[in-house]
């Protein structure tokens, strides 16, 4: 069905291929019932399903394909807009500060911004530049962890000598490694990681944080928006474009192991920093360790998770204290998240799904009869005044529901407000900067666009509060209806 069969490892499957798709291609499955099967672009491995040919069917992979291939136009316009913006904004901390580069303007002094040096920051470190962990925060505490997370997540968006400087210099833990994986069908390095230990935490705690979505990230949208899928037996059908920025192998699929040969010594994600965690747990038999990352990187860590268990990696599931992730998308079908929360249950690993206000990204794909996408375990979700509710799925959970628009936009001038507010009353870590603001003005116009940047995220796991239940029993216990 639709070209020929690529997926050795899986009978059943949906790939899209938007480099393949003429605009041509696209009115045409529009038009015409028997279309996809004809089109080189859209590549499935299942027997036709009676739904597969239907209208609704036919405009998701529309919707898709289209936006995939808007961002295979805007690619290089995207790096190039995103570089130098964030050059730009490097500038006064190369010179020392606005004053002093006003200075170095006149004398002819400028210096050059260099983005792998330890004071260069993202867009995201941009948009918040709070590095310090919240020392109101006791060590030792559930909530510390959630927020060392939810920092490290942050943190995973900088360059090597920045991570570094922070979690050494700042955190006073030890860095273990910054990788930058290969993605076998994209043929190119996509997926970043990080690595540190805690050791004032007893046991001590090992974080792997995943990097999510950038700003100008032309490739990694494209992984968001992308509807591909595979199907595993009696486990369930798993997001395509996730999987590849996880490891996965073109011809084998997920095997247990990968030869050198295979992997033309490519370093693959989830096999890299598999073998780097059973060789910390070996050196220390009461290590812990946390999978957490945010937006895109949340999907790769819980994911992460599902392949040790598809792998029965029981000594490293058993050391998995939980998994946290900040925005999520849906990662798989209905059957993966009771394969998962199964497999959690039987592990004991807690499961923490953040979810802040009106986020979009948590509320894609779409969830309705057309998609098969959906979240497994219960969201801990906030609302603008960081008031935290254990609900079975976030509100407005499709987000392009007509009914929210108004209130959407109502929030999003409170939350502009509160930028001016929330100093005021909680201290001066919370004033936002002039880069953010701007951001929020914008929000004004696409509501839920700001309320998935991290700075939010960060002021959930300091200043929002939940049951202190879920901490000891996990969130699947403590779930409440919506």
């Amino acid at each position: 069905m639709g070209g020929h069969k690529e997926e050795e490892f899986c009978e059943n499957y949906l790939v899209l291929k938007p480099e393949e798709a003429s605009c041509f291609d696209l009115v045409r499955i529009l038009c015409s019932i028997n279309e996809l099967e004809r089109r080189d672009f859209y590549n499935s491995g299942s027997v036709a399903a009676a739904d597969d040919q239907s209208f609704g069917h036919r405009w998701i992979v529309f919707i898709s394909v289209l936006l995939q291939k808007i961002f295979l136009y805007l690619k290089t316009p995207m790096a190039v807009v995103g570089s130098a913006m964030e050059v730009l904004l490097n500038f006064p901390p190369a010179n020392g500060g606005y004053r002093r580069l006003l200075f170095n303007l006149l004398t002819g002094r400028v210096v050059a911004p260099d983005s792998s040096s330890a004071t260069f920051t993202s867009m995201v470190g941009n948009l918040d530049k709070r590095w310090e962990l919240n020392t109101s925060i006791r060590n030792q505490t559930s909530k510390y962890i959630e927020s060392t997370a939810m920092m490290a997540s942050k943190l995973s968006y900088e360059n090597k000598s920045f991570i570094q400087s922070v979690v050494t210099d700042h955190w006073q833990m030890e860095f273990l490694e910054f990788y930058h994986f290969w993605n076998d069908y994209e043929e190119m390095y996509t997926t970043y990681a990080t690595m540190f230990r805690d050791k004032t935490t007893n046991p001590n705690l090992i974080v792997v944080a995943f990097r999510g979505t950038a700003p100008f990230d032309s490739d990694a949208w494209r992984t968001d928006i992308d509807i591909s899928w595979y199907e595993f037996q009696d486990i369930g059908k798993i997001h395509g474009g996730f999987m590849k920025a996880l490891g996965l192998q073109k011809s084998t699929g997920w095997p247990k192991q990968i030869s050198e040969t295979n992997s033309d010594r490519k370093s693959f994600a989830y096999y890299t920093l598999r073998e780097k965690l059973k060789t910390l747990i070996q050196e220390n038999e009461h290590a812990k360790f946390i999978l957490t990352g945010h937006s895109l990187g949340g999907a790769l860590a819980i994911l992460f998770a599902g392949i040790l268990a598809i792998h029965e990696e029981e000594a490293l599931l058993k050391r998995l204290e939980g998994v946290y992730t900040f925005g999520q998308p849906r990662v798989g079908n209905e059957q993966f998240g009771e394969y998962m929360k199964e497999k959690m249950r039987l592990y004991d690993v807690k499961y923490f799904r953040y979810v802040y206000c009106n986020d979009m990204v948590p509320r894609l794909p779409y969830d309705d009869k057309n998609f098969l996408f959906k979240h497994f375990g219960p969201c801990l979700y906030f609302n603008s005044c960081y008031k935290g509710q254990v609900l079975e799925e976030e509100p407005n959970k499709n987000y392009f529901s007509l009914l929210h628009v108004v209130p959407k936009m109502l929030n999003a001038v409170y939350e502009l407000i509160r930028g001016f507010i929330l100093p005021w009353r909680k201290g001066l870590e919370y004033k936002e900067g002039w880069f953010m603001r701007l951001f929020r003005v914008t929000a004004l116009v696409i509501p839920g666009l700001t309320d998935h940047f991290p700075v939010d995220y960060v002021n959930v796991t300091r200043l929002g509060e939940l049951p202190p239940s879920i901490y000891s029993d996990g969130p699947h216990q403590n779930l409440k209806q919506d």
